[in-house]
C-alpha cells in the first residue's frame, strides 16, 4: 500500500487502514454518547417528573425512588453527552472519562431494568459498543 496515502484501503492489515478504521469507531462512540447522554437526560426529567411512563415495581432488590434515579440518569447523561462531545473534538483525556462514564451507565441501566427493561437492555448494549470503540488499538500515522 505505498501509493495509497487516504488511508482508506481495504486490502491487507497495514497502519493506515488500521488507523482510518480505529477512528470511525471513535467518531461513532462519540456520537452514541451524545445521544445516549441526551437520551438520559430526557429519562431522568421524565422520572423526576413521575411521569406514568415507567412501571412500578414492589420489592426490588435495589429499590431507589423514581425520582433519586430521575436525578442519577440526569446527572450520568449530562456527562456523558458532554465526554461525548469531547471525544468528538477530539480531547485525548475523553476517551479514559468515556470509558468510565460508559460503565457507570450501564450499572446505572442495569439497575433500572425493572422500570424500562427494553431501553435498558439497549442502553446497555450500546455502552458495551462504546467502551470497545474506544479502546480499540490504533496507531498514529507517521505523516
Amino acid at each position: 500500500m505505498v501509493g495509497n496515502v487516504s488511508g482508506t484501503s481495504h486490502r491487507g492489515t497495514s497502519g493506515e487502514a488500521r488507523n482510518t478504521w480505529a477512528a470511525g469507531w471513535t467518531v461513532a462512540a462519540a456520537v452514541l454518547m451524545l445521544f445516549g447522554g441526551v437520551m438520559a437526560i430526557f429519562e431522568g426529567i421524565a422520572a423526576i417528573a413521575q411521569d406514568d411512563v415507567f412501571v412500578a415495581t414492589r420489592n426490588f432488590t435495589y429499590e431507589f425512588s423514581l425520582t433519586g434515579w430521575g436525578w442519577v440518569h440526569l446527572i450520568l447523561g449530562a456527562l456523558v453527552a458532554a465526554a461525548g462531545l469531547a471525544l468528538l473534538r477530539g480531547a485525548a483525556w475523553a476517551r479514559a472519562v468515556g470509558v468510565a462514564l460508559a460503565g457507570l451507565s450501564m450499572i446505572a441501566h442495569f439497575v433500572w431494568l425493572p422500570y424500562q427493561p427494553v431501553w435498558s437492555i439497549v442502553l446497555i448494549i450500546i455502552d458495551g459498543f462504546i467502551i470497545w470503540a474506544v479502546c480499540a488499538p490504533r496507531r498514529e500515522s507517521p505523516a
